[in-house]
């Protein structure tokens, strides 16, 4: 049946070794997600006929059915850089679907002629994930836009509680807001910017649109832009209407019924990492600096920075991720010039309040990292255990100079442990 699957889809590349795929996809399915599954004649696999590319992968989606339960079957397949294909795992779990699936992750490129068709039959392997974020998966992000305002209008129908000014510490360009029985956030540029922010609202406009276009290596949460957004009124906390109307009162339009938006933004809400680490034991808080730091790393092997890495701009996903949703002073890497700080020469420049160098707005010093750190010293020891090259400048030049060349980082979304384990095929000797 295995084979048949993979024969099925006809890529234009060989396979590697086929049968050595076979025997690990069987391996693995008979190691844990079928092994109480005693009649295998009584297993039924569907397979959806496209194939779903991002990245350097191609993933082959399908499930299996059996006992009344319904287990994903997702085959990610990777070249091998000599001009054939293998199989790197199988994923099995509605998790690992969800992950592959995620808010965080870049949108599919795929053949879906009836979007309807496929976000139906992927609910069935993931049916926590709501059907907007799954149209959003697949690049049909207006159809998701119309289901989440379709759905949210529906909650709104069963629900009492008021938007309220989301936790944490409030931002210097955004005013946000959420409804505590709903999962996501509102964010709405500010009429004017607190200091010492100089970036416009054109700029910060043009971030988020370079946001959806970029690879988010699942690490920067998926944005939705609406104008014209209505609510009701009498859902409204005073204290958010006061802040909207004090901070925002351009984007406003408000009647005794409705309060329309005429711009925002919809984002999955999260835990602020700051908020997160408050409450957290000594293991979880190094988890969670060890995400930090992969986080970073991973958004610059994509020729990311985020610019602001504060604690505050981070979030932790019900997945343990730790995900960038702050992007107004995000930039292409190769844009930034990383420097070290230079030794001062005299007394007076080792206690200037300023720096006593030129700086340039494009000029980052990684060593002041550091104060990103200053009111959680155990945060600061677990990151710097895991994560000290950080603070190294010529760390940011080298991915720099491999991002120039043309490197393009492998973006795997799930665990590189599960990975199979494959020997290279016997290359024939030339004569």
């Amino acid at each position: 049946m295995i084979e048949d699957i993979l024969k099925d889809f006809s890529f234009s590349a060989p396979w590697e070794n086929m049968q050595r795929d076979i025997e690990n996809i069987c391996r693995a399915l008979r190691g844990r997600p079928l092994a109480d599954l005693e009649n295998e004649k009584l297993l039924r696999v569907d397979m959806l006929e496209s194939v779903f590319y991002r990245n350097k992968a191609a993933y082959l989606v399908g499930r299996m059915i059996f006992h009344g339960e319904v287990v994903p079957l997702i085959l990610p397949c990777l070249n091998n850089g000599r001009g054939s294909i293998f199989v790197d795992t199988l994923l099995h779990s509605n998790d690992s679907a969800s992950i592959i699936f995620s808010f965080t992750r870049s949108y599919f490129m795929v053949d879906a002629p009836i979007p309807s068709r496929f976000v139906r039959f992927l609910s069935t392997i993931m049916p926590l994930k709501e059907k907007s974020e799954l149209y959003n998966s697949i690049g049909f992000h207006k159809h998701g836009k119309t289901e989440f305002y379709r759905h949210i209008l529906a909650h709104m129908k069963v629900s009492n509680d008021k938007f309220v000014i989301a936790p944490g510490i409030k931002g210097m360009v955004m005013s946000v807001f959420t409804l505590p029985s709903y999962p996501v956030v509102f964010k709405v540029i500010k009429d004017r910017f607190d200091r010492p922010k100089t970036v416009t609202e054109k700029i910060v406009k043009e971030k988020y649109k370079f946001v959806s276009r970029s690879d988010r290596v699942g690490r920067m949460a998926d944005t939705q832009e609406y104008t014209n957004f209505i609510f009701y009124r009498n859902r409204f906390s005073d204290e958010l209407l006061e802040e909207l109307q004090k901070l925002a009162p351009s984007k406003l339009l408000i009647d005794d019924k409705w309060v329309i938006i005429k711009h925002l933004y919809v984002e999955r809400r999260m835990e602020p990492l700051n908020l997160y680490l408050q409450n957290a034991n000594e293991e979880e808080t190094r988890e969670a600096m060890e995400e930090y730091g992969n986080a970073i790393k991973q958004l610059a092997a994509a020729n990311i920075f985020p610019g602001d890495m504060l604690l505050k701009n981070f979030g932790v996903t019900r997945h343990g991720r730790v995900v960038f949703y702050d992007y107004d002073e995000l930039c292409p890497l190769t844009e930034c010039n990383f420097r070290k700080i230079p030794e001062a020469q005299t007394a007076e420049q080792e206690l200037a309040d300023k720096p006593w160098y030129t700086v340039d707005e494009a000029d980052v010093f990684p060593e002041e990292f550091r104060l990103f750190f200053s009111g959680n010293p155990v945060a600061r020891a677990a990151f710097e255990k895991q994560h000290s090259d950080l603070y190294d400048y010529r760390y940011w030049r080298r991915l720099q100079d491999r991002i120039r060349a043309g490197h393009v980082e492998s973006a795997f979304p799930y665990r590189r442990k599960w990975r199979f384990h494959r020997r290279a095929p016997a290359i024939a000797r030339k004569k």
